[in-house]
């Protein structure tokens, strides 16, 4: 088979899937045909009849579970600043807009290397990927520990987000190359989950902690746990099964190719649409803004905003797996699951900021905190489900990486105009100006919805089997 008829047969595959056992059949039949890597869709030079998906099993769940460590553990540094963003500020003598720089240059990093974070992803492989931003966090969380000046801090989120980049995209790669299609909506939920899981260990532990040890034990031993990480991944994370050709002959083609070819299929921009409203609220609130939106905006002490904010986190992560299972089982139900998270999501926001005299009840407020939770770590089985549809899958790299620089891209943009705001009003005062502050996000999640609601009409549906 040539190399351009190969490429055909893969974007045809990824629009009408062809059902596995038709696929193993053709497989039998053919024996002489140069064999695909499942889970990498490479051509090889093995011509020994392959199985057409990854076996998944115990070894699998090993792997991916270590991996899905290192991902807690990024979470708890890049959503660290929710619970430290107040002790910042006191320690750094800095203002909102300035104290909004420490989050948001480690994500603009964070979304600037998402499409080389890709590309490594393909080409270098998830394991060498994950050493390499291992490496990176423990460097900037020791020094952003010992940081004496906001310069010095800022320096320190900024190896962060950068080691943070080469994580997620690797987890869900290592789900890929190590599960079969019909189990890939569960191991993305079920990460996304434990990313909700880090996130939670960043506001009331860590906020805990900083009380209790201060600022430079807490974060020297946060960047101590994540070198240990590294130990783990080399005894344990492999790329592929054992027996699964690795893609040394799968044709490269350029980044900008790449990205082109990602942009062309409806799968990944859904899953940009998607992921930038579903996730976008409650990832903003993580990273700086939920923390003082609760103490300063709703009026709690440290210790009660901190516990409620956990419990929002929470709340929703039960029904993650079902969820996720469901919709693995049936992929029909992708299109409602999206809109409704969407919708959901955006309008429970424009309640917040259209609530008259302040900020709504708490019990609303935290309601439209639970559902954003619920949005964030559901959006991962989703979102990066339609990347997948139509891609060739040596080249899911670059579609996942868009899908998330959609995403956190917004959440940059949301996080730096909400200090904007704050600071314009003399800084973060009450409720009235958060409701002021969170406009830009509510305009980004309708907008986004809308656009998802477009792209969505007449989707096609995918099989339980295929792509």
């Amino acid at each position: 088979m040539s190399s351009r008829t190969g490429r055909r047969a893969e974007r045809d595959a990824g629009k009408a899937p062809v059902p596995a056992d038709r696929g193993r059949a053709a497989a039998r039949r053919s024996p002489g045909t140069a064999s695909r890597a499942p889970g990498d869709g490479t051509a090889s030079a093995d011509r020994r009849p392959t199985a057409a998906e990854p076996p998944g099993g115990a070894r699998a769940w090993a792997v991916w579970g270590t991996a899905v460590v290192v991902y807690f553990m990024a979470m708890f540094h890049r959503n660290g600043m929710s619970a430290a963003a107040l002790m910042a500020q006191e320690r750094f003598d800095a203002g909102a807009t300035l104290l909004s720089m420490l989050p948001v240059l480690q994500l603009v990093v964070y979304v600037a290397f998402q499409i080389p974070g890709g590309v490594l992803a393909d080409r270098l492989g998830p394991r060498g990927s994950l050493l390499i931003g291992l490496g990176a966090m423990v460097g900037g969380s020791a020094l952003f520990a010992v940081a004496p000046t906001i310069q010095v801090a800022i320096a320190g989120r900024v190896l962060i987000g950068f080691g943070d980049a080469l994580v997620f995209l690797n987890v869900i790669r290592l789900g890929a190359l190590w599960f079969p299609r019909r189990e890939y909506a569960v191991v993305s939920a079920l990460t996304g989950l434990v990313g909700g899981l880090g996130q939670v260990a960043s506001v009331a532990p860590l906020s805990a902690l900083l009380r209790g040890v201060g600022w430079t034990p807490t974060f020297l031993a946060a960047s101590g746990v994540t070198a240990l990480l590294v130990v783990l991944v080399l005894l344990l994370v492999r790329d592929r099964p054992a027996g699964f050709p690795a893609p040394g002959r799968a044709e490269r083609i350029s980044v900008r190719a790449s990205i082109g070819e990602a942009l062309r299929e409806r799968g990944p921009r859904v899953g940009m649409a998607h992921h930038a409203v579903a996730m976008t609220p409650f990832t903003m609130l993580a990273v700086l803004w939920g923390y003082p939106l609760l103490e300063r905006g709703a009026g709690l002490d440290p210790g009660t905003a901190g516990m409620l904010f956990t419990a929002a986190a929470l709340a929703p992560m039960v029904l993650v797996p079902f969820l996720a299972r469901l919709t693995g089982a049936r992929p029909g139900l992708r299109k409602p699951l999206a809109l409704t998270l969407a919708w959901t999501v955006s309008l429970g926001w424009l309640a917040v900021v259209a609530w008259p005299g302040g900020l709504p009840p708490l019990w609303a407020t935290a309601t439209v905190i639970v559902v954003s939770a619920a949005g964030a770590v559901i959006a991962p089985s989703v979102s990066f489900d339609y990347a997948r549809d139509g891609m060739p899958a040596q080249r899911t790299g670059v579609a996942a990486a868009l899908v998330n620089m959609s995403g956190f891209g917004t959440v940059v943009l949301a996080t730096t105009a909400a200090g904007a705001l704050l600071d314009a009003q003399g800084g973060p005062t009450g409720g009235p100006a958060f409701q002021v502050a969170f406009v830009p996000l509510v305009a980004m999640a309708l907008t986004a919805a809308a656009v998802l609601t477009v792209l969505l009409r007449r989707y096609p549906r995918r099989t339980a089997d295929g792509g």
